[in-house]
């Protein structure tokens, strides 16, 4: 006698459920609250563009600072220069 082999029955309700219309979270939250969302959100990149912008200047001082304090140093500026003094006659 031969054994029957069983064959899974697949559930057709859930894959109609889920092709009807997932709920999304913009669905189940209200107007007002996606609106404050976004607001937050807007805030959030223009306070991490403003911080971005206050590094760069504060970069921007130090390396102008580090330039001034070479100018003045006198064996840098000895080290740096060009060796071709015939130019300068």
């Amino acid at each position: 006698m031969a054994k029957k082999k069983q064959i899974p029955q697949t559930r057709k309700s859930s894959a109609a459920d889920a092709s009807d219309s997932p709920i999304t979270l913009k669905e189940l939250l209200g107007a007002d609250v996606i609106g404050k969302l976004k607001a937050q959100a807007d805030e959030l990149k223009a306070a991490e563009a403003a911080q971005r912008e206050r590094k760069r200047q504060e970069e921007e001082e130090k390396r102008k600072a580090e330039q001034k304090r070479l100018d003045n140093d006198f064996e840098y500026l000895l080290n740096n220069s060009s060796s071709d003094w015939k130019k300068f006659k």
